[in-house]
């Protein structure tokens, strides 16, 4: 069972917005993310889809066999990080468009009769980079954020999402229902490579905390101003993050992991000679355990007023994302296995460290959420990469369970 056309397609994918370094700069929202936004619909409209766009930019692409009857979505994202990689997420959504077609293929040979439609999507500002926070667009769908709060959400530059999807073209007013939802993605991890497995079965979630912070100082001369006299925005950005490096260390346990990460770090006014009045971060906790988590968090908390102290600054927390660690669907995982096992593929249990939009999607309709390997785990990363034998193994078993769930072996119809 192999996909004739798959690499070919996804080669032609990854020549939008391709980066020296063999990776994609296709941020949310920008003339690349639009361009491969387009790459897709007449991809999928030459195949007999029909797309629609909902308001915040989440593109349908809609394969209708079953006129009337409810749809099945599979999906990812097309937008990457900057100078990221060309597997994270724009795998997933050419994975369920051919998935889609083979399906189709098949019921028109003869196959069983699909109970379903189905339709591929393609989440807006999945990563969150050029306009925060990440996953704006599942969280929309699913009720987690207004659509007008994320389409006022401006980037750095004070250019606005609504702003960005207008000039794009790829706005609209379309809604719909979906009675399930799947979604494949490279792993961003080891742990398939180290256990020479073929396919992850997501059970669930980790807890992520994710907070911006803006540091308070005061600017003054780096060379007249002596040490006693600053209010250094930029000691305690630096000691908030080394704070969180050890909150890690402190909370980690064989059973339970403690993740924690600064990425993103912004200094005003950012000279040589002057004393930093205002730092903007992003800090970022993680972990399996909600507990284990939670005082990791009220860790971190305690230690950003003694950081004020200590560096004679004030920090103000602005804006969060948080979602907990919650378990996929056992049934979906169940049925994942199965249709592993009929295709002969070697398959095992992994929990997601990162976020994806089947995070939000879980929380709203019965969801499996599986995993390729990632070469040596790297990820948001030129250097990304899954071999051409994993991603067609992957499309091959997205193929079989879309199969098994438009038939109404997953939820009924």
């Amino acid at each position: 069972m192999s996909t004739p056309n798959f690499l070919s397609d996804f080669r032609s994918m990854s020549a939008i917005g391709a980066t020296a370094g063999g990776g994609v700069d296709r941020q949310a929202g920008t003339i690349a993310d639009g361009q491969t936004r387009h790459w897709f619909r007449g991809l999928v409209e030459g195949h007999g889809f029909e797309v629609h766009y909902d308001d915040v930019g989440n593109q349908f692409a809609l394969l209708e066999t079953v006129p009337g009857a409810p749809y099945i979505a599979v999906g990812s994202h097309l937008d990457s990080q900057p100078l990221g990689g060309r597997f994270d997420g724009a795998y997933g959504v050419l994975a369920g468009a051919h998935a889609a077609l083979r399906l189709r293929d098949l019921l028109n040979s003869g196959g069983a009769e699909p109970a379903f439609n189905i339709v591929v999507i393609n989440w807006f500002n999945e990563e969150g980079c050029r306009f925060k926070p990440s996953m704006m667009g599942s969280s929309v769908f699913t009720g987690k954020i207004p659509a007008q709060q994320a389409l006022e959400t401006t980037d750095p530059n004070g250019v606005t999402v609504e702003t960005a999807l207008n000039a794009l073209g790829t706005r609209g007013d379309y809604r719909l229902d979906v009675a399930a939802y799947l979604e494949i993605h490279i792993e961003q991890g080891r742990s398939l490579e180290d256990n020479g497995l073929s396919i992850g079965l997501v059970e669930s979630t980790w807890g992520a905390n994710k907070y911006e912070f803006i540091v308070h100082g005061e600017q003054a001369h780096t060379g007249a101003t002596v040490i006693a006299d600053r209010h250094d925005a930029l000691l305690g950005a630096a000691e908030l993050v080394v704070a969180a490096r050890d909150i890690a260390h402190q909370f980690s346990t064989e059973e339970h992991m403690v993740i924690t990460s600064c990425g993103e770090f912004t200094v005003f006014p950012n000279s040589p000679v002057v004393v930093a009045s205002r730092v903007n971060l992003l800090v970022d906790l993680r972990s399996t355990d909600p507990e284990v988590l939670a005082a990791a968090d009220a860790e971190l908390h305690r230690r950003v007023a003694a950081i004020e102290a200590s560096a004679n600054v004030r920090i103000e927390r602005g804006a969060e994302h948080i979602w907990a660690a919650k378990a996929y669907d056992e049934a979906g995982m169940t049925l994942a296995a199965a249709s592993a096992d009929a295709l002969g593929l070697s398959h095992g249990v992994v929990r997601t460290l990162a976020g994806h939009d089947s995070t939000n999607m879980k929380d709203m309709v019965p969801t499996i959420m599986l995993f390729v390997p990632s070469v040596d785990g790297i990820s948001h990363n030129e250097r990304e990469l899954t071999s051409d034998e994993d991603m067609l193994a992957g499309v091959d078993l997205l193929t079989e369970l879309l199969g098994r769930v438009v038939q109404g072996e997953f939820v009924a119809p």
